[in-house]
Parts: structure tokens; C-alpha cells; sequence
């Protein structure tokens, strides 16, 4: 039997993979920071799909030892993995020497170290014709200043999965990355969305929306999907523009606009 592999499951994007896996009847692996939150997942999963098989694992994934832990677990039931969607992120989106030292190791721990060690040990318990979905953001299409550190973590997964679309196609193994722009799953990012005027409301697209449209994306081997038009449209006018001038109207617009979650 193969899992299905989320992290950050609790959150309103994983949590809504959880639900397209659970219609398409595949047994899922789910992990987040909260034991409880874990545990009211299975629930919820399973209401939507008895049939399945739920296994979780509550893992602060900053932490290498948990990460670890996670791992042992994995080998102990014996599960092996033909789907990894890796979702968990921190979107702290804020002018470079505003973070605190903790904050910004926190950032890069969890988008990028956690992201890229969990591919990398769960590739190496997969089946054969695994599918491998990772959640970037639109914001890694771009420098971004006054959002420099999440952008720049945004794009390394962009450049490192689109590699991996290519390395991987050998060994049977689909490779997508996804680049949304704005996803109204907290009050937070509601308010973000709505603070951006028109330019959020067009951009933003529902995470049920992005979950389903993600797993189409990758059965056909897609190297990147873009949800949503005008997305496509922002992602294709930033390669014409001078990047100069993309970057004096990114600072322009987002130098007031701060986001510091958990």
C-alpha cells in the first residue's frame, strides 16, 4: 500500500488537499506542528472517505530531530510513497532587517531546509510513478524588495523542482510546481488580499481550487501551473518588463505592507 504524503495538512491549502486526495481515494500520510489538529483532520478526512487510510504524524519541521523521528515512524509501519505534496511554508513577507534572527531562520527552515530534506528521504521510500507536487508562490517569480527573504525562498523551490521535472523523468517520477497568487484561508491573508484592491481580488484563487487543479497539473507532468489568468498574465508580463522597473514597482507597492505569521 502507498501513501500520499502532505505537510502542512492542518493549514487551508494542505487541508484542502487532503480532501481532493480523500475524493480520489488515495491513503494519505499528513503532518503538521498540532497533535489535535492532526487528529480532527483524520476525522474530517474520513468523513469524506471512510475507505481510506489516514496515518499522521505531528513534526515541528524546523526541527531536524522531529523531522528524524517522522522518518523512523515511517520505516517502523513501513510506508512507502507514491505521492509527495509539500506545502507547509511561513509567509512572514516583511523589509529584510525587520525579522528578528529567530524569525528569519525559521522562514528559511521551514521553505526551504524542511521542503527539500523531506523530498529528498521520501523519494527514497517511493513506488514507482510517484508524483511530486510542491507549493510555491507567484511572489517567487520575482525579487521582491520589502519581501525579499520569502521571495527568495519561493524561488529556490520553483528552480529546484522544475530541475527535478527534468532529473526525475527518467526514473518515472512527475515533478509540478505551483505558483498561486493570493489563497483566502485566513483572516490574515483575507485582509491581505482584500488591502491589495483589485490586483488581490483577481489574483486570488480558493484553495479547494488550487488543490484539485494541482492534481490534474501533475498527471499530465506539467513543470509548472499558474492558477488562475491573470496570474498567467502578471508571470508573463514580469519576463518583458526591465527588471529594473519591475522592482521599483514592487518596492513602491508592498514597502508599507507587512505580514508576520505565527
Amino acid at each position: 500500500m502507498a501513501y500520499t504524503f502532505i505537510s502542512g495538512a492542518t493549514g487551508g491549502i494542505g487541508k484542502a488537499f487532503c480532501i481532493e486526495c480523500a475524493k480520489c481515494g488515495y491513503d494519505l500520510f499528513v503532518t503538521g506542528r498540532s497533535q489535535d489538529k492532526l487528529e480532527g483532520l483524520k476525522v474530517e478526512i474520513n468523513k469524506v472517505n471512510a475507505k481510506i487510510d489516514v496515518k499522521y504524524f505531528a513534526c515541528d519541521l524546523t526541527s531536524e530531530i522531529e523531522r528524524s523521528a517522522m522518518l523512523d515512524y515511517i520505516d517502523g509501519e513501513g510506508v512507502k510513497f507514491d505521492r509527495i505534496i509539500n506545502v507547509a511554508g511561513v509567509d512572514i513577507q516583511k523589509a529584510f532587517m525587520d525579522y528578528t534572527e529567530q524569525k528569519l531562520l525559521f522562514q528559511l527552515r521551514v521553505n526551504a531546509e524542511a521542503t527539500v530534506h523531506l523530498t529528498y528521504t521520501l523519494l527514497n521510500r517511493r513506488v514507482e510513478n510517484t508524483e511530486v507536487i510542491t507549493v510555491s508562490s507567484m511572489s517567487g517569480a520575482s525579487p521582491m524588495p520589502y519581501f525579499a527573504l520569502y521571495s527568495a525562498s519561493k524561488a529556490l523551490l520553483i528552480n529546484l523542482f522544475t530541475s527535478l521535472h527534468y532529473e526525475l523523468k527518467k526514473d518515472g517520477v512527475k515533478v509540478t510546481v505551483v505558483m498561486p497568487g493570493g489563497v483566502p484561508t485566513r483572516p490574515d491573508i483575507i485582509e491581505d488580499i482584500k488591502g491589495q484592491g483589485l490586483w488581490g481580488k483577481l489574483s486570488a484563487k480558493p484553495a479547494d481550487f488550487v488543490a484539485r487543479k494541482s492534481l490534474k497539473a501533475v498527471k499530465k507532468n506539467k513543470i509548472k501551473y499558474i492558477p488562475g489568468g491573470f496570474n498567467k498574465f502578471l508571470n508573463f508580463i514580469m519576463k518583458l518588463v526591465p527588471k529594473r522597473i519591475v522592482l521599483s514597482f514592487i518596492a513602491r507597492r508592498w514597502e508599507k505592507q507587512t505580514k508576520d505569521a505565527f
